[in-house]
């Protein structure tokens, strides 16, 4: 027996007549009902769809981040494990090269025993500093260049017109780096400008502060 083709279907048997009214009144009854309602269905299912969407595209993003972190912090923990030893190492560095410094001045007429004892220190020093820098730490003489404060520790200032002012003018330690980052900042002496050399209404008050901010 056949049925008309947008009757509902028959209830069922156990339905309350409450439940058989209520499915009555939600089945579309006209192919116009039917259209609305499917397209309602599918205004509602797009925007499920977009919230999905959505989710799904903050979560990868987080993922993204997080395995992006994990690998840096990674990266930074085998690079620089090892900062601690280095700056131990650097500080050997720096003590054979004032025991160098402590050796009188190259002379002709100097003993033959004390010219071997230069050339081998200064033997091992040249070797000691490429096997640091094969690992990763980097010795920089700052002398004559201009005053940096994450590279730098100005331990005094020097009046002079032989250099600009902000500009090392001696080093009493060298500046050591561990892969570009800071180990040990250099120990060095800035120049100023002399006070006779200063701009007209510049007072010692304006050149003790500039000083300051060297």
């Amino acid at each position: 027996m056949s049925t008309e083709p947008n009757s509902p279907p028959p209830p069922s048997p156990l339905a309350s007549d409450a439940e058989v009214s209520a499915q009555e009144a939600e089945t579309p009854k006209t192919p116009e009902e039917l259209m609305q309602a499917a397209c309602v269905r599918i205004t509602e299912l797009e925007a499920e769809l977009e919230q999905m969407k959505d989710r799904w595209m903050r979560a990868e993003a987080e993922t993204v981040n997080i395995r992006a972190r994990s690998k840096r912090e990674v990266d930074d923990a085998r690079q620089y494990a090892v900062q601690s030893f280095a700056k131990d190492v650097v500080e050997a560095a720096e003590n054979l090269r004032r025991g160098l410094e402590a050796l009188p001045a190259p002379d002709e007429a100097e003993p033959e025993i004390l010219s071997r004892l230069r050339t081998g220190f200064e033997g091992v020093e040249r070797g000691f500093l490429t096997l640091l820098e094969r690992h990763g730490v980097a010795r920089q003489d700052p002398t004559g260049e201009p005053f940096d404060p994450n590279l730098h520790q100005a331990m005094a200032e020097q009046e002079t017109v032989a250099h600009p002012p902000g500009t090392v003018v001696q080093a009493w330690t060298a500046c050591w780096t561990l892969r570009g980052r800071l180990l040990r900042p250099a120990m060095v002496m800035v120049a100023k400008a002399p006070v006779a050399e200063l701009p007209a209404g510049a007072s010692p008050a304006n050149v003790e502060k500039l000083d300051r901010t060297v």
